[in-house]
């Protein structure tokens, strides 16, 4: 297994329709091709700023490759996320996107099972 951790640095204001972006056209486009979802978070930085990030599993690298190559494919998903950042507007997205989208790959060090009690 792998895991991807994908972060973002948002304005605080953003976060709720940051959430309606990935709960209605990013997280059921990641499903549909095979990725797991193992949870998202925020944390409010400081006033102004709130990190999102989410844990992603893949049986392996090559796994994320394939599903990352189906989403980029998939039409539908691009209009759909194009359309939604017109209505956001791309101008907007730079202010309130605070830095680099930040994607890091880690392994666990445990199995799944032993996590999971009984």
């Amino acid at each position: 297994m792998i895991y991807r951790r994908k972060t973002y640095i948002v304005e605080s204001t953003f976060v709720e329709e940051f959430n309606q972006l990935f709960n209605e056209i990013l997280l059921p486009s990641q499903l549909k091709y095979g990725a797991r979802l193992i949870g998202r978070w925020l944390i409010d930085k400081d006033e102004k700023n709130t990190e999102v990030f989410a844990m992603w599993e893949y049986d392996s690298y090559e796994d994320y490759e394939r599903i990352e190559s189906q989403i980029k494919s998939d039409k539908e998903h691009v209009m759909k996320v194009q359309k939604r950042f017109d209505q956001i507007g791309r101008e907007r997205l730079k202010q309130v996107l605070k830095e680099d989208i930040k994607q890091e790959f880690v392994k666990s060090t445990v199995t799944r099972e032993k996590t999971i009690l009984n």
